[in-house]
């Protein structure tokens, strides 16, 4: 069994840590977990199911325009929107370039002789990809991230790197994301715990979908979802690591 040392952001907060590592064991305990699940986005069995299920829903259907994290459960997402013809925004993995989102569309992809299934993969999708900055972005329909463990109440958590909730925080200061936007993860079934057993701090989001594989879960009442980038929250860790950080607001920290 791993330990909670094996992923480099624990310390941050003991509730989640330890939440994390009981969802990490019991993945790799049931045989589910596709690779090692300690200190990532857990790929399972049936990401592919979950993602079928999600490109189902009225949600998917009507959005032109769809965000997803580059973690390997959500492949199966990003190739579906590619199939389907929206247009992809993925995250640069650790958002570490100052254009820190890729667009992906089915048409250029095609046109270069380049398969879907390959752009799918987070690693061709950083290679070939388009580099994009905020302005040159469009209107985001639907958001869909990765987690580690998610509540029935909305409550959400990744690895413990904070990237997703900021990714969500740029997003909402440039307008791209509305309190409108409709928010979904794909998870297994094993990563749902009970609402008491996540704690929610001020910058977390909450989503409005939760899909696994056999089950989809419209969240009716979310909690009060965050705004734009919150500075007070920001860690030297990301403000020295994340290149668009330090380009929005270089005279961070405040004196």
């Amino acid at each position: 069994m791993a330990n909670l040392g094996e992923s480099q952001w624990v310390g941050r907060h003991t509730g989640k840590d330890e939440l994390r590592q009981q969802v990490w064991t019991a993945l790799q305990a049931s045989g589910v977990a596709i690779g090692d699940p300690f200190g990532w986005i857990p790929n399972f069995v049936g990401a592919d199911l979950a993602a079928a299920r999600l490109a189902a829903l009225p949600i998917w259907k009507q959005a032109r325009v769809i965000k997803s994290n580059p973690d390997a459960p959500q492949a199966h997402v990003r190739l579906r929107a590619l199939q389907d013809g929206k247009i992809l925004y993925m995250a640069v993995p650790r958002l570490a370039e100052e254009k820190c989102f890729i667009e992906l569309t089915a048409q250029d992809l095609l046109g270069r002789g380049i398969s879907l299934e390959d752009a799918s993969q987070w690693q061709t999708a950083v290679e070939i990809g388009k580099r994009v900055d905020f302005d040159e972005m469009q209107s985001i329909d639907l958001a869909v991230t990765g987690c580690v463990a998610v509540t029935r109440a909305g409550g959400r958590t990744g690895k413990g790197a904070g990237f997703a909730d900021l990714e969500f925080a740029m997003l909402r200061q440039f307008g791209l994301l509305t309190s409108q936007t409709p928010l979904a993860t794909t998870v297994h079934s094993l990563m749902l715990v009970e609402n008491d057993r996540l704690p929610v701090q001020p910058h977390d989001t909450f989503l409005n979908w939760i899909i696994t594989p056999d089950e989809s879960i419209e969240v009716k009442n979310t909690g009060h979802q965050p705004g734009g980038i919150d500075w007070d929250q920001i860690r030297s860790d990301q403000y020295e690591t994340i290149p668009v950080l330090r380009r929005l607001k270089p005279d961070w920290p405040k004196k």
